[in-house]
C-alpha cells in the first residue's frame, strides 16, 4: 500500500535517480578510508553547551567574520552553508526554474553539480575536459541557454587546475548571462591559484569553499558560498532558517583561529609532501599510469586491473575509489593521501597483489 502511494506521488524527475554513491554509502566498513579526501588528522574543539537549548544564529557573525578574514573577502560576499554541497543546491534552487533552465559541467567532475540538478528537475548541459583534463573553453562559450557554469578547480577527480586565462574568458563570455561557480573545495592545496580575491572584478563570479578537507573537519559539514552581496542576499532568501548548529559554529569560530589555521597550514604542507611521495612510489608500480596532476589530497591512477586491485583492498580493509564510471577514466582509481603509515600500507598490499597477480599469471 505505502509503495503504491510513493509511486503516485513522488516527483516524475526524480523516478530514474539513483542517490548520490558517497564513500560511506559504498562502503561500511574499513580500515583505512582513503576514497573520501579526508584529511588524516583530528585535531581537538572545545564545546559549551550553554546555549543548547536556543536555536543558533542563521548566520554566526563569528563565523562569518573569522571565515570573510581568512578568505580576504567581505563578510557581505559570505554565507555559511551546510558544506559546500549545500551550496551547490542553494544556488541551483535560487538560479534555475525547474523544468526549464540548465547549468552547465564539464565531466569528468564532482558528482553532486548533477545530482542537485537533477533532484531539482534542472537540466544538465554537459561540455568534457579535454584530454589533456584541461576546460573546453571553445565548447563552453558554444553553450547557450545556461544559468550556472560549475567549474571544480583544483577538479575532483583528475586533480588538475583551471588556468587563469581559460577561467577570465568563461567568466567575460557569461559576463550577462549566468553564474561562473568556482568550486574550491581544494583550493589550501594550491591556494595561489584561488579567485577570492577577484569577486569584485567578476559580478558573476561564484565561489565554494569547505571546511572537510584541509581543515580537517569532514565530519562537521561545514562551507561557504562566496560572492558579490546581491548573489548573497537571494542565497538567503532560500537557505534553512537554521542551517549551522551551534556546536558546528562553536568548532568552526575556533578552527579560524590564527594559530589552528597556521596548524591547517602546516598540516597541508605535510600531505603534499606525502602526497608527492606517494605519487612517485606508484609511478613505479607494475603497469600504474598517473593521470591528471596533484593540485589537491589525492591521486588518479590508471591500470588495466582497475576492479580486481579494488577488490583486493577492500578485502584487506583499504579503500580508495574507483573512478572507473567516471567519462574518459575507463580503469581508473582515486587514492586519497593519508598519513605515512597509511600510505605505505597502501604500497605494500599493491605489492603484495602485483606479486600474486604475477604468479597467477
Amino acid at each position: 500500500m505505502t509503495s503504491k502511494l510513493v509511486d503516485q506521488l513522488i516527483n516524475d524527475n526524480l523516478v530514474p535517480l539513483k542517490p548520490y554513491e558517497s564513500a560511506r554509502r559504498l562502503f561500511s566498513g574499513g580500515q583505512d578510508w582513503l576514497n573520501a579526501n579526508e584529511s588524516p588528522f583530528a585535531n581537538p574543539y572545545d564545546i559549551d553547551s550553554d546555549n543548547f537549548n536556543r536555536y543558533p544564529s542563521c548566520q554566526p557573525d563569528k563565523v562569518i567574520s573569522g571565515y570573510a578574514k581568512y578568505a580576504e573577502v567581505n563578510s557581505s560576499q559570505l554565507i555559511v552553508t551546510r558544506g559546500a554541497d549545500e551550496g551547490i543546491e542553494l544556488l541551483i534552487r535560487t538560479f534555475c526554474t525547474p523544468g526549464e533552465d540548465n547549468i552547465l559541467i564539464c565531466p569528468p567532475t564532482y558528482g553532486m553539480y548533477a545530482i542537485s540538478a537533477e533532484t531539482c528537475d534542472v537540466g544538465i548541459k554537459r561540455v568534457p575536459l579535454n584530454n589533456d583534463f584541461s576546460l573546453d573553453v571553445d565548447g563552453i562559450c558554444a553553450t547557450d541557454n545556461v544559468n550556472l557554469v560549475f567549474i571544480c578547480a583544483p577538479n575532483n577527480p583528475t586533480g588538475t587546475q583551471v588556468s587563469s586565462a581559460d577561467l577570465t574568458r568563461v567568466l567575460e563570455h557569461f559576463a550577462d548571462s549566468a553564474l561562473v561557480v568556482v568550486d574550491e573545495a581544494y583550493i589550501e592545496f594550491d591556494i595561489d591559484n584561488t579567485w577570492a580575491t577577484q569577486l569584485d572584478a567578476y559580478p558573476n563570479l561564484v565561489i565554494l569553499r569547505t571546511l572537510s578537507k584541509a581543515f580537517a573537519l569532514a565530519g562537521l559539514r561545514c562551507g561557504f558560498t562566496m560572492a558579490n552581496e546581491d548573489i548573497i542576499q537571494a542565497l538567503l532568501k532560500v537557505i534553512a532558517p537554521y542551517p549551522i548548529p551551534e556546536p558546528v559554529a562553536q568548532i568552526v569560530e575556533q578552527a579560524l583561529s590564527q594559530n589552528n589555521i597556521e596548524r591547517m597550514r602546516q598540516q597541508v604542507a605535510f600531505l603534499n609532501e606525502q602526497r608527492d611521495a606517494l605519487q612517485q612510489a606508484l609511478a613505479q608500480r607494475p603497469g600504474v599510469e598517473l593521470l591528471g596532476d596533484v593540485k589537491a589530497n589525492f591521486i588518479l591512477f590508471r591500470h588495466k586491473q582497475s576492479a580486481q586491485i579494488m577488490q583486493y583492498l577492500v578485502s584487506q580493509g583499504m579503500l580508495i575509489r574507483d573512478q572507473s564510471k567516471q567519462m574518459n577514466l575507463q580503469h581508473c582509481l582515486r587514492v586519497t593521501v593519508g598519513n605515512a603509515e597509511q600510505n605505505q600500507r597502501l604500497l605494500s598490499l599493491l605489492d603484495t597483489y602485483f606479486e600474486q597477480a604475477g604468479a597467477s599469471s
